[in-house]
């Protein structure tokens, strides 16, 4: 039973390494179903929009991941 246990938590931190990381991306995927689509002529930008969302919310982990290394 440990070695099963073991091995989701290494599957687990494989995908979630950093849980505020994985929070913000829900909160931004949330953003863009139920606010971009209220959005009159958005639906060409949508996309694009959501993509540089969750470049930024990467570019801002790494960033804060450097600064805790020494």
């Amino acid at each position: 039973m440990k070695t099963i246990l073991g091995a989701l938590e290494e599957v687990y931190g494989l995908f979630v390494e950093d849980g505020s990381l994985a929070v913000l991306i829900l909160i931004w995927a949330a953003v863009a179903i139920f606010v971009f689509p209220r959005i009159p002529g958005f639906s060409a930008w949508c996309g694009p929009t959501f993509f540089a969302g969750l470049a930024l919310l990467m570019l801002e982990n790494v960033r804060r991941s450097a600064r805790k290394r020494p």
